[in-house]
């Protein structure tokens, strides 16, 4: 899932900030596979953002214009659609041989586009992708199966605590040192919550696999997991399922700080925090131009630090596959267009320039593709053309390097199913049975992976 509807957009301006849910597939009647017309290296990349968004798309086509300029031998085909990558036709689209030559997926998404064949083996051309080196190892592990490249990280993101700096210092607390464990949390919620007039320390979700989702961010905050390293056992009976949960009890029941309203969903919480009416949630950055813009909140009063507890972080993100009929010519093609579109400071999506004067938020932290001077490089532009106040994001960011990131675990939604059940219980039944919960959900787990 992706936090401010799961996730990340596919447009070209806002790509640090924005995320909506379900990215789909983008169709086409042209399979892509002609590489030569011309005497130029045709290519298909999809994930173009569609014409109604208007600036978006201007970009991208300023983009293909920009590059193709500079490598007149190279033709650049995008193909529209908003979102990328419908999960209901992903699979069928690459079985029916329709997937571009360069492709949008998630991270989730790398070793299954493998197992199945459908992916080009890009190993002994991406070591002369200018920056690929520079991009975090762990990331480019995501796109790494049995030693071998199939893939390009695009974006990635990890969640943290989004907090009201305003509600803190009404509520006599330090906006400057947001609560760096679980019980902190608790004792700042409880402040919060006193304030009175309908305001809520802390809020979860509950409904919609969304439950589940936080529940697998906030083992991770506590050093646990969902499912064993192997993938085949379930792993949420354990000490850090059950602390999970009965701080979310606590919270509920005991401290009174989460509010009378549960079963909540992301629209719900997003809503309470706009309205100036919410002290803290577990979120990633690109929450925060959602609150601002749609939901009534105000930058200056949303700060965001690292996940409680800091022995981890949910993390995700996407990147582009290559198709297993791409010719060697429409690999390299294709490897040069990410290099400036997705894998440059300054150029393409990360144009920070551009899209402030697009009026897209710049200075989030995210995305952190790169390490070293690369990304040093990246935080000067994006602190030279920031139109939101970074400084508020500095805790996340000096976090982000310590919290070990985690990606969702194989067969992420169904698991989030069962774990809806055991999180909206402890949030909506005083006497809910926590290890009978957690030994049930154990079981419901176990089932779903002994499936394959």
């Amino acid at each position: 899932m992706r936090s401010s509807g799961f996730r990340r957009t596919c447009t070209a301006a806002v790509v640090s900030a924005l995320a909506l849910t379900s990215l789909a597939a983008c169709g086409s009647d042209d399979d892509g596979n002609d590489s030569a017309k011309g005497g130029k290296t045709k290519i298909t990349v999809n994930c173009m953002p569609p014409k109604s968004a208007k600036i978006d798309r201007k970009s991208f086509e300023d983009d293909i214009a920009t590059f193709e300029k500079a490598n007149p031998d190279i033709d650049i085909v995008g193909h529209d659609a908003f979102p990328c990558q419908d999960p209901k036709t992903f699979d069928a689209k690459l079985a029916g041989g329709q997937m571009e030559n360069v492709f949008y997926t998630y991270f989730t998404d790398a070793s299954h586009v493998v197992d199945i064949n459908q992916a080009a083996d890009i190993t002994q051309y991406v070591k002369d992708m200018k920056g690929y080196s520079d991009i975090r190892q762990d990331l480019r592990d995501v796109y790494t199966v049995d030693g071998k490249v199939y893939g390009v990280p695009r974006t990635n993101y990890s969640m943290g605590l989004l907090y009201n700096k305003k509600l803190f210092k009404e509520a006599g607390l330090d906006p400057e040192k947001p609560p760096a464990t679980w019980e902190e949390v608790q004792a700042a919620a409880k402040k919060i919550a006193g304030l009175g007039k309908g305001v809520v320390g802390y809020a979860d979700y509950s409904a919609q696999n969304q439950g589940g989702w936080h529940f697998t961010a906030e083992m991770y905050s506590q050093g646990g997991d969902v499912v064993s390293a192997d993938g085949k056992k379930s792993a949420v009976n354990t000490p850090a399922g059950k602390a999970v949960l009965q701080n979310l009890k606590d919270m509920r029941f005991r401290d009174n700080s989460m509010g009378s309203k549960q079963l909540l969903i992301l629209n719900d919480v997003q809503q309470m925090m706009g309205s100036g009416k919410l002290g803290m949630y577990v979120s990633a950055p690109d929450n925060i131009p959602i609150l601002v813009k749609e939901k009534g909140g105000n930058y200056e009063d949303l700060g965001l630090a690292p996940m409680p507890g800091g022995k981890g972080t949910l993390a995700g993100g996407d990147g582009y596959m290559f198709n297993k009929k791409d010719t060697p010519a429409q690999i390299k093609a294709g490897l040069k267009w990410l290099e400036f579109q997705t894998n440059t400071p300054g150029k393409g999506l990360n144009d920070w320039q551009r899209a402030s004067e697009n009026k897209a938020p710049v200075g989030l932290p995210e995305p952190r593709l790169w390490t070293g001077a690369t990304d040093q490089k990246d935080l000067a532009l994006k602190k030279k053309y920031a139109n939101v106040p970074v400084e508020n994001y500095q805790a996340f960011l000096d976090g982000a390097d310590s919290v070990k990131p985690k990606l969702e675990p194989a067969k992420a939604q169904q698991i989030y199913s069962v774990l809806d059940a055991a999180v909206s219980a402890v949030l909506t039944k005083k006497d809910a049975d926590i290890d009978g919960l957690l030994k049930d959900a154990d079981t419901k787990i176990n089932g779903i992976l002994a499936r394959g």
